[in-house]
């Protein structure tokens, strides 16, 4: 997280640039000395100079930028309940890429085009999950045998809470909660992604995980997910295993209300 928070633009043309003094003005014009004739450079050649920090690397305009890169390449996903003309369409036809992304620079240069939550019409869901899952979706492979952690929020209130729960699963906040596990060990993490999902009357965050059936990694990912949310210890969250969902078509039951100002 220290990646995100301490990463800044900065700036590439020195303060004040206009008011650096001359080396060859003199300050006290009473007892200035006439100005020395200086050698011709071309005479003894040209001192090389030292390179600028625009200097291009590769060529015009490609200029030398230091890239962070994150631990995997995740997409973000867009859904619509209906599509433009108003026709119901299914969950999957609903489904839409927005963009892949694997350094900090392209998330905020993507997250900052992206309208927030608030600014979403019912019934919408933006989806953030690794590369490896294929699909957001319940029966897609590495999510087959996991579940998520639900939190049902007040409308108004999501907008900052998105944006910290996105925040601590893009900077491993959770990548020491998974259990040890014979296959791809070390390929692909235990926590799949993580989505809000706008209602009318609600909004929804839930984080996904790989494993459902590890129950203290369970405990640990909801402690985990109210540090990042700094949700009191009293907040109720509900877990839902992917197989629960596709047994009944939906992806939430009745939880409370998170109501945090």
């Amino acid at each position: 997280m220290s990646s995100f928070a301490n990463h800044q633009q900065q700036s590439r043309f020195p303060a004040n640039a206009s008011s650096v003094r001359d080396p060859h003005q003199t300050t006290d014009t009473g007892s200035a000395k006439p100005k020395q004739k200086q050698p011709d450079d071309k005479s003894k050649g040209t001192k090389p100079k030292t390179p600028s920090p625009l200097t291009p690397s590769n060529g015009p305009g490609d200029l030398q930028v230091s890239i962070h890169p994150l631990k995997y390449t995740w997409i973000f996903w867009f859904r619509q309940q209906r599509s433009p003309g108003n026709k119901l369409v299914s969950y999957e036809e609903g489904i839409k890429k927005i963009s892949t992304f694997g350094s900090i620079e392209e998330f905020w240069s993507l997250y900052t085009h992206l309208n927030p939550p608030s600014a979403l019409t019912p019934t919408t869901d933006y989806l953030l999950f690794h590369s490896g899952v294929l699909r957001p979706v319940w029966e897609d492979p590495l999510n087959l045998s996991g579940g998520k952690w639900i939190i049902r929020l007040k409308k108004g209130v999501s907008d900052r809470l998105w944006e910290d729960i996105v925040l601590a699963v893009l900077g491993e906040q959770f990548d020491d909660l998974q259990p040890p596990t014979d296959e791809d060990p070390d390929e692909w993490p235990g926590i799949c992604g993580c989505t809000i999902s706008v209602r009318p009357n609600e909004d929804i965050i839930s984080v996904w995980n790989r494993y459902e059936a590890d129950t203290q990694i369970r405990d640990k990912i909801k402690e985990s997910i109210k540090k990042a949310l700094n949700l009191p210890s009293t907040c109720l969250l509900e877990y839902k295993t992917n197989n629960d969902s596709m047994q009944d078509k939906s992806s939430f039951r009745t939880t409370p209300v998170v109501d945090r100002q």
